[in-house]
């Protein structure tokens, strides 16, 4: 009977939760407009708005994961997007010439911010702070506090243009049948990871989800991403952003769950004296977060300048607010060692539903300020009190 026991866990409320509590805040906000948040138009602003705060987000989870966050990202957000856009629309530079500039600044800058971190000891707070300043005054220098745009279309494809589509009749409009096919072969794909995982927990005597709570958790996920993909379709079709954010995604969950540098980053954050007694290279790993954190956060200034057609001296401003949130609410750790990129996707979304809703709803700024700082400090201690629970 013991043996019978030991072979299946029940799901981690933790892990699990953010993601139906995004489900419940987008059930509230769908009676509050009267469905007018499910519509295939809003659904693809849910991504255009909020997909470069997910690829902060990402980069900010490994600064988090090591017990420390990263202020300074909205102005290399902001001072790369800046650089690219004046190099396009006033000197003629080839956008892809341009993009390198920008991301070069943005690996300048978590060099930088590296170098005094990892190196000469300086906390990583008062570094990124001081980032923060140098880098927004730098972008207020470049523009001389005017807007650069419009930006040429082959420079905004990335923030606003869509994969070609295959339209067919469906119901009263029509739909794409690529967001179908996708919607498919990701739904195969996550049955068939399920169902190795099965085979390699049993081969190996490990404990699997009961099943019914597995069987309910993969329906959830799999409405999720149906709902989500047929209302792409409905609209434009893939935005190029999604794609975007799929690749830099899986490369870091990757990168984070299956190698020895994401078990690196995970072990600093549980224990750093630990970690450096074991072995690994504390000053190396804390180096190179910040210098990819430089380099995710180029990457999603020049997402956003695509999006919003241009670059101005205020764009960004306030994002690390947004991405650390993300991280934290995604189910991040406040000491670090704790926390995926999946959870902090999670979180992001969590935030621009939240977002999208209140402002569908006609809530002011100022509440909405209120409202996600309850939501942030509601994660943190739900986190902080089940570590005490266990403890």
């Amino acid at each position: 009977m013991e043996e019978s026991k030991k072979k299946y866990i029940n799901l981690d409320i933790k892990s699990f939760g953010m993601i139906a509590a995004l489900i419940i805040i987008f059930i509230i906000f769908y009676v509050l407009t009267n469905g007018s948040n499910a519509t295939p138009t809003n659904i693809n602003n849910l991504i255009m708005q909020n997909g470069y705060i997910i690829i902060l987000a990402t980069g900010m989870l490994l600064c988090v994961l090591t017990g420390y966050i990263d202020l300074g990202v909205g102005s290399v957000v902001a001072l790369g997007a800046a650089c690219a856009a004046k190099l396009v629309v006033e000197q003629g530079w080839a956008v892809p010439l341009a993009w390198l500039v920008a991301v070069g600044i943005g690996l300048a800058a978590g060099l930088f911010a590296g170098v005094f971190i990892a190196y000469l000891d300086i906390p990583p707070f008062v570094v990124t702070l001081a980032t923060m300043l140098m880098g927004r005054g730098l972008t207020y220098t470049l523009l001389k506090s005017l807007t650069v745009g419009p930006l040429p279309a082959n420079y905004s494809f990335i923030g606003v243009g869509f994969l070609p589509t295959i339209k067919v009749p469906f119901g009263e409009g029509s739909i794409d049948l690529v967001c179908i096919a996708v919607a498919a072969v990701v739904s195969a794909g996550l049955i068939l990871t399920e169902l190795k995982t099965v085979r390699t927990n049993n081969k190996y005597g490990f404990a699997n989800l009961v099943p019914w709570q597995m069987i309910v958790k993969d329906i959830v996920i799999l409405a999720v991403l149906w709902f989500f993909f047929s209302r792409l379709g409905m609209y434009n079709g893939i935005p190029v952003q999604l794609v975007v954010l799929a690749i830099i995604v899986g490369i870091y969950h990757f990168i984070t769950s299956k190698t020895v540098a994401g078990r690196q980053i995970y072990a600093m954050g549980g224990n750093a004296k630990a970690a450096s007694l074991s072995g690994i290279n504390t000053r190396q790993v804390f180096f190179w977060v910040y210098v990819n954190m430089g380099l995710l956060a180029s990457i999603a200034g020049i997402v956003l300048s695509a999006r919003q057609g241009g670059a101005n001296p205020k764009m960004g401003d306030g994002v690390e607010m947004d991405a650390i949130a993300s991280c934290y609410i995604g189910g991040a750790a406040a000491s670090g060692g704790v926390g995926t990129i999946i959870g902090a996707v999670v979180g992001a979304l969590v935030m621009g539903v939240l977002n999208n809703g209140m402002s569908m709803c006609g809530m002011s700024t100022d509440l909405q300020k209120v409202v996600k700082g309850a939501v942030l400090l509601g994660a943190v201690v739900l986190d902080v009190t089940t570590k005490k629970k266990k403890s």
